[in-house]
């Protein structure tokens, strides 16, 4: 009895935890509940040749090569499943054509030497095919179609030895593939698309809206002239630079498969995709100073005057603002990639807070200065490299504001962006 109502708990538990994840799961991301919803769709409409005689007796038992094909093509984004899909069908059209080719040759050549020949063509297309998946511009973006290539030539030059009618298969194999492909591509992108192109633009506005938090954080909690710099392991400001440290393979995965995604609302072709990755690497090195900086406030949080309380207190108000302005420029940065408008003011702040970096380095130049207020010092050395960084974004934004041809700020129509 006590067994069997542990058992029953045990298992109550595991079904409540379970609900609970996957409750958490589609409230973090809606999109994903979707996308669900849309592979079911896709293998219903495939199987339509499965079932319906008439289809079926076109395609024969070759229609589960559609049902198939949805199964290993249909990705989260649209870029993800154009990507396996053409991959896929060229792969597959080239590797039968190929295949029906070589089954032809080696007719030719009188019936002991057909089975050598066919399995020659195996081995050197197959050997050939493999090597190039080693190329890096191909394993990036080729991989998988090399793959099915490989399978199709393969399947198709070996079953011709004993197939009769070879040219009919390979017709039925490519025709039902492209059927899966196509009806993968409808629904990706007609149904609830999700757009790589859309998330990474997101992602390299919301970093940089990361390290604008930062900068204000530590303006108003670290260099306040009441700020309490005690218990700093507690403030939020100090962590929400991390996820910007490992933004890297999400960016070049978002960004590779944005490139092979059509033109779509305000994403037009060949639009500068490589841009976010330039902007992302600047945002990266951004949080690495903030890092290095982090590291050394909370090591050594006391901001105690020397000797001379006036200087302390002026280098302290200059970092201050420093670190206010930086913080507004990255946040104007963000919302006119965002709203995608040229930015207006964040260059005018970048060059205000370049001109605080050079009057404070003047400050830190003098020996006295740094023998008095050395801590400080290490301190404002540290922002000065952060806020340089941060300068350096700037311009990388006006550059892909400029490639892709953002809108300019229209002060009578503003553009408000939530945050």
């Amino acid at each position: 009895m006590d067994i069997g109502f542990e058992r029953r708990e045990k298992t109550r538990t595991i079904l409540v935890e379970l609900s609970k994840k996957v409750k958490k799961i589609g409230e973090d991301d809606p999109r994903r509940i979707a996308h669900s919803f849309k592979v079911g769709l896709a293998l219903t409409l495939v199987s339509v040749f499965y079932y319906v005689t008439p289809l079926f007796d076109g395609f024969g038992v070759s229609s589960m090569w559609a049902v198939l094909t949805v199964v290993v093509i249909m990705e989260y984004t649209v870029g993800g499943t154009l990507s396996k899909g053409l991959n896929r069908a060229i792969a597959t059209l080239v590797g039968g054509a190929l295949g029906v080719a070589a089954h032809q040759i080696a007719v030719l050549c009188g019936e002991k030497a057909e089975p050598i020949l066919l399995g020659l063509f195996v081995f050197t297309l197959a050997a050939a095919a493999t090597f190039s998946r080693f190329i890096p511009e191909i394993k990036a973006r080729y991989d998988y179609g090399v793959t099915i290539f490989i399978m199709t030539f393969s399947l198709v030059t070996v079953s011709s030895y004993r197939v009769d009618e070879l040219m009919q298969l390979a017709l039925q194999r490519v025709s039902t593939i492209v059927v899966g492909v196509a009806t993968c591509l409808c629904t990706s992108i007609f149904v609830f698309p999700v757009w790589a192109g859309e998330d990474l633009h997101k992602l390299v506005a919301a970093d940089l809206e990361k390290l604008a938090n930062f900068l204000e954080g530590l303006s108003t909690d670290y260099f306040a002239e009441k700020a309490e710099v005690e218990n700093l392991e507690s403030k939020s400001f100090l962590q929400v630079y991390i996820s910007v440290l490992n933004s890297k393979p999400t960016e070049d995965s978002l960004m590779s498969l944005a490139r092979w995604e059509p033109g779509h609302g305000r994403f037009w072709f060949r639009h500068p995709w490589k841009q976010y990755l330039r902007i992302g690497a600047l945002s990266r090195q951004c949080a690495s100073s903030m890092d290095a900086l982090a590291t050394y406030i909370t090591t050594y949080p006391k901001l105690k005057p020397g000797t001379d309380p006036d200087l302390h207190l002026k280098i302290r108000k200059m970092c201050q603002e420093m670190s206010s302005e930086s913080a507004k420029a990255l946040k104007e940065l963000s919302s006119s990639i965002r709203a995608m408008i040229v930015p207006s003011s964040a260059s005018r702040l970048a060059s205000t807070v370049v001109a605080s970096v050079g009057k404070l380095e003047d400050v830190l130049s003098e020996d006295k200065a740094m023998s008095d207020v050395l801590h400080l010092a290490t301190i404002a050395s540290l922002l000065t490299q952060l806020v340089v960084r941060a300068r350096e974004i700037a311009g990388s934004v006006e550059e892909l504001a400029r490639l892709a041809h953002f809108k300019r700020f229209d002060p009578i129509h503003e553009v408000r962006v939530k945050p």
